[in-house]
């Protein structure tokens, strides 16, 4: 199971991770909108490899049999491998790559933005500037940051797994009793 977990989990993990990296530098091209839509779409795609990592493991180590509950388990680990990587790779981003680290510059001027746009009284404006400046500051502690980033892509995966387990749960099929089976048929 862990060769299992490991080797989807890393996969998954690199093609948010690197569409990611990838996507970031043109946030401010494309808007944080659309990079929202991008972004989670890139997730979802990558989360796919939950399900192909259930079905591996259930037909390679299971025998072609596996439960909900193993399911469900193999594909949150497989999650968490993932949501482990991208995070590994934001961290590392963010901290050590000058234009990254104005990320939050970026996003806390769009939410001003998008507030004004709505047509938000200059209180509610200056609230989202004192929220923007309060959430600019926790998200420059590491822990906090890997947090808030570890929480993007978890629950695409919990989904993904839930939905993965269901579809791919098998159990092994049990005979009537007094029914012979083929099998039993060709050793007697």
């Amino acid at each position: 199971m862990k060769k299992t977990v490991l080797i989807f989990g890393s996969i998954s993990g690199a093609i948010s991770s690197l569409m990611m990296a990838v996507m970031i530098p043109f946030v401010g091209k494309i808007g944080f909108d659309r990079a929202e839509i991008f972004g989670y779409t890139i997730i979802v795609v990558s989360m796919l490899l939950v399900y192909a990592g259930i079905r591996s493991y259930r037909d390679n180590a299971g025998g072609g049999i596996i439960t909900f509950r193993q399911a469900f388990g193999i594909g949150l680990l497989i999650t968490v491998v993932s949501c482990l990587c991208y995070v590994a790779v934001w961290e590392v981003l963010y901290f050590n790559v000058g234009s990254m680290h104005q990320f939050m510059d970026k996003y806390a001027a769009y939410m001003v933005d998008k507030a004004k746009a709505s047509g938000a009284s200059p209180e509610a404006i200056q609230a989202q500037i004192r929220e923007m400046a309060k959430f600019k500051d926790l998200y420059e502690n590491p822990l906090f940051n890997a947090a808030m980033t570890f929480t993007e892509p978890f629950p695409v995966g919990v989904i993904m797994s839930l939905i993965s387990a269901l579809i791919l749960k098998k159990k092994e099929t049990q005979e009537p009793v007094g029914q012979s089976s083929s099998r039993d048929v060709l050793t007697n």
